[in-house]
């Protein structure tokens, strides 16, 4: 049995890790911090985890953990996973710390400068339908993001296959789950309710994020115009990746590269009318394509909780620890 530990425990990542962790057939919690509620049970904190999570916050993980989870705002993580890391404890950050190795891209984008650079360049990008081989084993995951996620999945098929112009528009809207538990005047239930609000319009963080992984899946550097949208619903994702397609190239050769590449996924389906309900509380995504003369579209479907942020990190610490990748994870979307 591994032993876990998650740093930031209280936020909406964090309560999703211990949910799904605290029934995971491999592993236990060992320790959970959270600065604000140290000394208070996480089942007090998370109602929901009652019975299955009982342990106390504390404001330091313990060292006696063989991977740590961090599950902090961007800029903390690369302060403590390197002495996490000295003492041979694994570590999958969720937070965009080491997603980007490029580091004047990371310091452009998220407006700090890294101080972990010998780290950033050996973490592994954490989308396991792409990079799975690399991930088998690591000490050091970059988690991705959740409308990275959605949006690398959608394209990943054409780009790999050489079927479209490298220039990506890219329409995507996510639940208010995605803006993290602290409020704001946006996420405020009056502002946002009966509304579709368009924010960080060309300048989203997942921009380059979305542009590196899928240059390094397929060898061309896509050119993306990122437009994320908020949606009125609390989980979800729903990112609609739209193409210019090569010369010559018909409406089934694009089928066939998607069933190609995710035939043999267990998380990722290919569908005909990819659904956000579909995929609520799981970590299962679903891709759609759509071909409309020298044009496709192409869809991505997730919970942004789970397959974008805190399922998929358990699907990538099972690879690091030999586990079977489904452990934890062997369960169907909501549907309604």
């Amino acid at each position: 049995m591994k032993r876990i530990g998650i740093i930031g425990g209280t936020g909406y990542t964090g309560g999703e890790l211990a949910r799904l962790l605290c029934v995971h057939p491999g592993v236990e919690i060992a320790s959970m911090t959270s600065r604000q509620n140290a000394g208070r049970r996480v089942s007090d904190v998370h109602t929901y985890l009652k019975g299955y999570a009982d342990l106390e916050f504390t404001e330091k993980v313990s060292d006696d953990v063989d991977l740590v989870f961090v599950a902090t705002p961007h800029g903390v993580a690369m302060s403590e996973i390197p002495g996490l890391l000295e003492k041979g404890i694994k570590c999958i950050d969720l937070s965009g710390d080491y997603r980007m190795h490029d580091v004047p891209t990371y310091e452009k984008w998220y407006g700090h400068t890294h101080t972990d650079i010998e780290n950033l360049q050996k973490a592994v990008y954490g989308l396991p339908e792409l990079f799975r081989d690399k991930l088998k084993g690591a000490d050091l995951v970059a988690n991705p993001g959740c409308y990275a996620t959605a949006t690398i999945l959608a394209c990943a098929p054409l780009m790999k296959a050489k079927l479209a112009h490298r220039d990506i528009f890219v329409d995507a809207k996510s639940g208010t789950s995605g803006a993290g538990m602290v409020p704001s005047a946006r996420t405020h239930h009056a502002f946002c309710g009966e509304s579709v609000i368009p924010y960080s319009v060309g300048k989203h963080r997942h921009t380059p994020e979305i542009e590196m992984a899928l240059n390094m899946f397929s060898g061309i550097e896509p050119e993306v115009l990122f437009v994320p949208n908020l949606l009125p619903i609390v989980r979800g994702i729903l990112s609609s990746c739209y193409f210019t397609l090569n010369d010559g190239v018909a409406a089934e050769d694009v089928v066939s590269a998607y069933e190609k590449q995710y035939k043999d996924e267990k998380f990722v389906h290919f569908v005909d009318e990819p659904s956000i309900r579909a995929t609520v509380a799981s970590n299962h995504a679903q891709v759609g394509v759509k071909v409309f003369g020298g044009k496709a579209v192409a869809f991505g479907a997730i919970d942004n909780l789970v397959k974008g942020a805190s399922g998929q990190a358990v699907q990538c610490m099972n690879l690091m620890l030999g586990l079977d990748e489904a452990m934890g994870l062997d369960m169907p979307g909501l549907g309604v």
